[in-house]
């Protein structure tokens, strides 16, 4: 297993920097504000993680870094900087050019990114002669080792096959080697284990963060499973309500969680090392609508320290210290609680909060 080492989040090694990203879907004459102004740092071989209830955010964030977003009824507003260079600003076939061979992608049903009428070994070998400019000879031949390199046996007898004879474990097995097929710089991997059973979840996982590893990418976690952000995280990010709610190192955010939100994912979260003096406590309410947000704070409505200012105004995501961020009007008093009941809260493991959120 790769084990994250403590890096500094705002580092001048930034390979990407997303400032103020808001994304609106307009269908017919309703309005969803999917992301609300998000701030986003991830540093070069750093992985950064993005959790949070289905509906957040995350999944639009991803695909507006990717300029993958529909046309015709979203749109994306802010800047993202991707080695110096503003994506959003960027034509169409400049951004093709980025699009799999500097920024990969690991979409989370490998059934419904994978072509069913093209071979394995076709789908991989056509992004390295795209982007590399290798000929038919020599992207087969890296095609075998890529296979190779995640985990699928009798690599050269796959390259004929097609998606749906492989089980989904080597589906998704298959997406990691399209997406790290030309060693890109970021990989984003939205819910990538999603479908599969814990076994293979872990399998998957651990081949994924060995190659970043190997290849010095970077990552973007989108997750809801808060196992894997304290397995393979350096930073985590929270989001609700189409904002970042809480941003810290991995290991800050789970030994004191200063945002109500977070810490009511943690406290409704199995381990196997929870106290059972202390059990589950669940999140009460629902999440947002994003076509009807609140006024003030998003989370007010669910929150127990929720108070008339909270109520009235939307706290910003403002420094603790130099990794921790946090949008709270009580996030001090979360601080006082959190030292005084030390030790409550229990990281959880790869396998727990394996349903979505």
């Amino acid at each position: 297993m790769m084990v994250p080492s403590e890096s500094t989040h705002s580092s001048p090694l930034d390979l990407l920097v997303v400032k103020e990203l808001t994304v609106r879907f307009r269908t017919g004459n309703t309005l969803t504000r999917a992301v609300n102004g998000l701030d986003l740092r991830v540093g070069d071989g750093e992985i950064v993680a993005l959790v949070g209830e289905s509906g957040s955010g995350k999944s639009a964030t991803a695909l507006s870094i990717l300029r993958l977003l529909p046309p015709r009824t979203a749109t994306a507003s802010g800047a993202i900087w991707f080695r110096g260079r503003e994506l959003l600003g960027l034509k169409a076939s400049e951004m093709r050019e980025i699009r799999g061979s500097e920024i990969g992608m690991i979409f989370q049903e490998p059934m419904t990114s994978l072509n069913p009428a093209m071979t394995i070994g076709r789908q991989i070998a056509e992004s390295l002669q795209l982007h590399l400019g290798m000929s038919k000879r020599q992207a087969r031949e890296r095609t075998v080792d890529l296979l190779g390199m995640v985990g699928i046996a009798n690599a050269r007898r796959r390259l004929e096959e097609h998606p749906h004879q492989l089980s989904g474990g080597m589906r998704q097995r298959v997406m990691i080697a399209i997406a790290l097929a030309c060693e890109p710089a970021l990989l984003i991997a939205d819910e990538p284990t999603t479908a599969l059973d814990v076994t293979i979840q872990a399998q998957v996982l651990e081949v994924m963060a060995s190659l970043a590893q190997t290849f010095g990418t970077a990552v973007i976690l989108i997750t809801h499973n808060l196992g894997v952000v304290a397995r393979y995280s350096h930073h985590v990010n929270v989001m609700y309500g189409g904002r970042i709610v809480e941003s810290a190192r991995a290991a800050d955010l789970f030994q004191n969680p200063r945002h109500p939100y977070t810490r009511g994912l943690l406290r409704s979260i199995p381990s196997i090392n929870r106290d059972r003096r202390h059990p589950l406590v669940p999140i009460e309410g629902s999440p947002p609508s994003l076509t009807e947000l609140p006024v003030g704070c998003t989370f007010a409505p669910r929150c127990q320290y929720a108070t008339e200012e909270c109520h009235a105004s939307a706290p910003s995501l403002d420094a603790l210290d130099d990794s921790h961020s946090v949008a709270c009007w009580h996030a001090a008093e979360l601080w006082e609680e959190n030292a005084h009941h030390h030790g409550r809260v229990s990281i959880p493991s790869v396998g727990a909060g394996s349903e979505p959120l």
